[in-house]
Parts: structure tokens; sequence; C-alpha cells
């Protein structure tokens, strides 16, 4: 491996690392966070993007040539009439390549993994810090109601021992009134019942006087209807 490769294969390990400290779950938020914003990483930040574009610009050019590598020892001609100490050399050439692409490829998958657990844990770490202000004023504004609200209720004890005589008597004042307004509501009641009632004799009387009558005039008329057939 040439010294270009070792050293993208040493950053790739590096990488690995880091993927790894990023993920373990001893390490909170809060300190990564003040890790990130230390002042020797504040100083890299401004120039982050830079660096990002640079690293990944690098690693692309040699993904491109690991490709092109590839590509090359793969399209050999595999005829009897090549010496196997050049076949196998060629073997070896595509497997470097190959390995190559791998390294370089792992190493830019790795490059956008690294930027985005940053993101998020950056972003965690703020999280944390915004509900626990959030909870921190939650429970100050809880305290100083509640202290509003005793006081409040001392007041008002004192002010309503006073109006409570007045409250009462107003109370019974009203009961008295619905009460006598109970009273009239029921003797209505009463009377439209008694009025229903005589209603109702009313008309079976004359349910009794219109079915007597009915009988009456057909009895006349079967007389009427005999005399008739004796003439």
């Amino acid at each position: 491996m040439s010294l270009v490769w070792t050293l993208i294969a040493g950053f790739l390990y590096t990488e690995i690392a880091v993927v790894l400290l990023l993920v373990l779950p001893g390490i909170s938020p809060y300190k990564w966070n003040r890790f990130f914003k230390s002042k020797f990483l504040a100083m890299l930040a401004q120039q982050a993007h830079l660096y990002f574009f640079l690293i990944m610009g690098v690693l692309v050019l040699f993904l491109l040539e690991a490709i092109r590598e590839m590509r090359k020892y793969s399209n050999t001609d595999n005829s009897g009439e090549v010496h196997l100490n050049v076949e196998m050399q060629h073997s070896m050439r595509l497997f470097r390549a190959q390995r190559n692409f791998y390294i370089s490829g792992f190493a830019i998958f790795l490059v956008l993994v690294i930027r985005k657990l940053v993101q998020l844990i950056s972003t965690q770490a703020n999280l944390l810090a915004q509900s626990e202000a959030s909870m921190k004023q939650a429970q100050s504004a809880t305290a100083a109601a509640r202290s509003l609200m005793t006081e409040k209720t001392d007041k008002a004890k004192e002010a309503t021992e006073d109006s409570t005589l007045n409250e009462l008597n107003k109370l019974k004042e009203r009961v008295q009134e619905l009460t006598s307004e109970l009273n009239r509501e029921k003797k209505d009641k009463e009377a439209v019942k008694s009025q229903a009632e005589s209603l109702n004799r009313e008309y079976d009387r004359l349910t009794e006087e219109y079915s007597k009558l009915q009988k009456q005039i057909t009895i006349g008329g079967g007389a009427k209807g005999a005399s008739i057939k004796d003439d």
C-alpha cells in the first residue's frame, strides 16, 4: 500500500473511532456540546465548511482514481498466451484498486455520518438546555402563582367574613321567594287539574247524553218503519 492510501486508511480508522466515541451511551450530549464549543474547535469551526469540502473533494478524487484502476485492470485479456506472472500482477493490481475503492468510499460515507452526528448531538444538547430552562421558568412561575393565590385567598377570607351574613340573608330571602313561587305554581297546577277533571266529567256526561239520543233516534226510526208496514 502506497503512502497516500496508507494515510487514507488511517483517516478511515480514525473516522471509525470517532463514530464509536460519538455513539457511546456513557457520554451525555452536554459534554459533547461543551467539547464542540471549546476554543480550539471554535477556531476550527469558522472554517469547518472549507475543511469539509476540501476533504470530500480529495476523497472523491481518490475514489474516482480507484474506479478508473478497477475498470483498467478488470478489462485485461485473459487468453492462454499471457504469462502467469503477468496475470497475477493484474489480479493483484485489481485487488488493490478494489481495496482502495472501498477505503475511499467508506471514508466519504463516514465523513457524512460524523457531520450529521455532530449536528444531531448539538441540536439535542440545545433542546435539552431549552427544556431545562423552560422547566425552571415554569416552576418559578408556578411558585409565584401559588404565592399570589395564597395572598388572594387570605384577602378574600378577610373580605368574605364581613359579607357572609349579608349573603346568607340574601340567600334566605331568595329561598323564601322561590318557596312562594313554588306554592303558587302548585296552586295553579291544582286548579288546572281540577278544571281538567271537571272537563272530563262534562265530556263523559255529554257522551252519555249523545248515546241516549242516538238510541232514541234509533228506536223512533224503528217504530215509524213498523207503522208504515201496518198501513
